[in-house]
């Protein structure tokens, strides 16, 4: 072979093998980017919320209040919306809490109360009920231990001494019999709700949200006997209230002799 094309021959292998070592020292592409979807809009609307957390009883002022962008979607009707009402703001201050709102929570019209004037218990009052204080024991004796709150679901219990019985059989004999079922407590002593987290409440009296029959009972319970307030589990505050025993005239009395109780018919 001639020399020219050796030399030839020769930049040839030369010019690939250079080619291949550039081509295989390269840096790969970068992968392609993820394509990022918009998010999709929400639809909002101004609504009343509370500026701070808000106590039940707390008469309402400018600066408790608050509009604020809410998800329409979760606007319901007892809301107030500033479309529907645009001076709500101005026409809600004054009004008293029912029942307590945490800071950003929508303001809702049935958990507020226009007072014109009136207490305070007799604005959370619903319509047709009423309020009647019964004494209890300061120690809690006859309150669940103290552990009795207000909002509390509870079930009065009279006991008192049965003098005839007690005549005829020489021993005393004492009675119980549960007089009202699933009642509210409104109060205890002055406070009408839990306080900065405290579980145990005392006082001298406990509030009760009653019809007006059954405060003729509780007016006369009280009187001939001593009353005391069993609370209820929240599992069964669905249930109907009401008179036990005591309007219907049937059923049966707890009779306790020598310490040992049994049932016994009412007469």
């Amino acid at each position: 072979m001639k020399p020219a094309r050796l030399v030839v021959l020769g930049i040839a292998v030369a010019a690939g093998i250079g080619a291949m070592l550039m081509m295989g020292g390269e840096t790969p592409p970068p992968p392609p980017l993820p394509v990022v979807e918009a998010a999709p809009s929400i639809k909002t609307v101004d609504v009343l919320v509370a500026a701070a957390d808000i106590p039940m009883g707390q008469s309402l002022k400018a600066a408790d209040l608050r509009w604020a962008a809410w998800p329409a979607d979760s606007a319901g009707s007892g809301v107030i919306k500033r479309s529907e009402a645009p001076n709500a703001l101005d026409e809600t201050t004054g009004s008293i809490a029912r029942s307590s709102f945490l800071g950003g929570e929508p303001i809702r019209r049935e958990k507020l109360i226009k007072a014109d004037g009136s207490g305070f218990m007799s604005a959370i009052l619903p319509s047709g009920m009423r309020a009647i204080a019964i004494s209890i024991d300061t120690r809690g004796a006859t309150s669940a231990g103290g552990f009795i709150l207000p909002n509390d679901r509870v079930d009065v219990l009279r006991t008192y001494r049965d003098d005839e019985a007690s005549r005829s059989g020489g021993v005393d004999v004492h009675m119980a019999e549960t007089i009202l079922t699933n009642i509210r407590v409104l109060a205890i002593g002055q406070n009408v709700q839990e306080r900065n987290g405290e579980k145990v409440v005392t006082g001298e009296t406990a509030t009760l949200e009653v019809t007006p029959q059954q405060a003729e009972i509780l007016a006369l319970a009280q009187k001939v006997g001593q009353l005391s307030l069993v609370l209820r589990s929240i599992a069964d505050t669905n249930e109907p209230r009401g008179l036990q025993q005591a309007d219907t005239g049937e059923g049966a009395l707890t009779v306790v002799r020598y310490g040992v109780a049994k049932q016994a018919p009412r007469r």
